[in-house]
């Protein structure tokens, strides 16, 4: 276990602090997939919500604080936060008003009309670059909303910006169920794992999980590598990978993995068989390779059938699962058969008596697509990056920043 993972357990929680008729400022994850202005995924608003309703049954004002997207430091209507609270008001069955603004005049007029036991939603806390920037005088016209801070986007938690790092200066603060419940499944898989521990990382690219692969190697019994990434391994290997995805600057430290794998007894597993397109598109024709190889011309777009077979083999005989990325291009139908078995594997190991962890928003979305329910995982993280950077032992600025107070 590392010190900072030491100090996350000793934070204030939620449930300690008395908060009876006071105004509680608290900093949610609802960076949620929207289409056609409706909530395609509540998964992150849900969690949040018995730490809510701890703070509505207090007869508290509940002032929430969230980003969306990406929309540049300003505002952008694709961007806004209103679907979110509609939805939120009918799930939570008590009034939510929606301030149009984070900060100024217009959120200070909403905050003010609302009474105890109600919700307030503030608008994209990204329409102000300052945000992203951890400025503490925007964070100090955040804290004008509260008397008390309460951190509950676990998600957010390895970005040291206003509403996460700086805020927690300004006022007292705790963390709310879903971080303890996060950090408390996360710490104890990866300090004390019941053996077999098997990890899954899939994804895009090696570039975004070469920490979290060396600090899992120190970690697991097995070790799963699919997606794009598994392109680059096999490269290195020496694999014909055809016009599968590769970045060859990093083969170099693909070898040095493999190395370390070897080395520290951690079976290492690649894609066998791929399904292979010329084209990327749901038309193209998909063939199934032989072997690990891809045809030159061809493009590897998920894992083949055998290795599904594999795969799923070795999650079964597991009693730990860490599960982090899609193993195919799950987005495209066609392309999903790979994704939806390791999740219906997961499902099973969970039945079976295994810890089934699952991190990420794809990762979530996979079980969407494979209709495995998110009760049939232990554990689902609502943060990717914060549950990745934690496994490596790195420090996670909002909880830093909570723990100095």
């Amino acid at each position: 276990m590392t010190t900072e993972n030491k100090t996350v357990l000793r934070l204030a929680k939620v449930q300690d602090a008395h908060l009876k008729d006071k105004n509680v400022l608290v900093r949610v994850d609802y960076n949620v997939p929207l289409k056609d202005g409706v909530v395609k995924d509540d998964t992150r608003i849900r969690e949040t919500l018995k730490t809510v309703k701890l703070l509505l049954d207090a007869n508290c004002r509940v002032v929430l604080m969230a980003h969306l997207g990406r929309p540049k430091g300003k505002p952008d209507v694709k961007y806004t936060l209103k679907p979110v609270a509609d939805h939120l008001e009918k799930i939570a069955g008590v009034k939510v008003h929606f301030a149009p603004d984070c900060v100024g005049p217009a959120a200070d007029k909403v905050v003010a009309a609302a009474k105890k036991g109600e919700i307030v939603l503030l608008e994209n806390l990204r329409y102000h670059a300052e945000e992203e920037k951890n400025d503490e005088a925007f964070a100090g016209l955040l804290a004008k909303h509260g008397e008390f801070f309460v951190q509950e986007a676990f998600g957010a938690l390895h970005r040291a910006h206003a509403s996460t790092a700086a805020i927690a200066k300004l006022l007292p603060g705790a963390i709310g169920f879903l971080v303890q419940k996060e950090l408390e499944y996360l710490d104890k898989t990866m300090v004390s794992p019941v053996r077999p521990f098997l990890a899954i990382i899939g994804g895009a690219k090696v570039s975004d999980k070469i920490s979290v692969l060396y600090s899992l190697i120190e970690k697991v019994d097995t070790l799963i590598i699919g997606g794009g990434m598994a392109y680059t391994f096999l490269a290195a290997q020496n694999t014909n990978i055809g016009k599968s995805l590769l970045e060859a600057d990093k083969i170099e430290e693909a070898k040095n993995i493999i190395l370390k794998a070897h080395r520290n007894n951690v079976e290492m597993l690649l894609p066998a068989d791929h399904r292979v397109v010329q084209e990327i598109k749901p038309e193209s024709k998909m063939e199934i390779t032989q072997a690990m190889a891809v045809p030159e011309g061809w493009i590897g777009v998920d894992i083949g059938p055998r290795t599904e077979l594999l795969f799923a083999d070795k999650i079964k005989a597991s009693k730990t699962i860490f599960w982090n990325g899609p193993v195919g291009i799950f987005e495209t139908p066609e392309f999903a058969s790979g994704s939806i078995t390791v999740a219906n594997a997961m499902a099973q190991a969970t039945k079976a008596g295994a810890t089934t962890i699952l991190g990420g928003g794809d990762t979530l979305s996979v079980l969407k697509t494979a209709k495995v329910k998110a009760e049939s995982i232990s554990h689902c993280s609502t943060g990717g990056g914060a549950s990745l950077e934690f496994i490596e032992g790195k420090q996670l600025p909002g909880l830093v920043a909570l723990s100095q107070k």
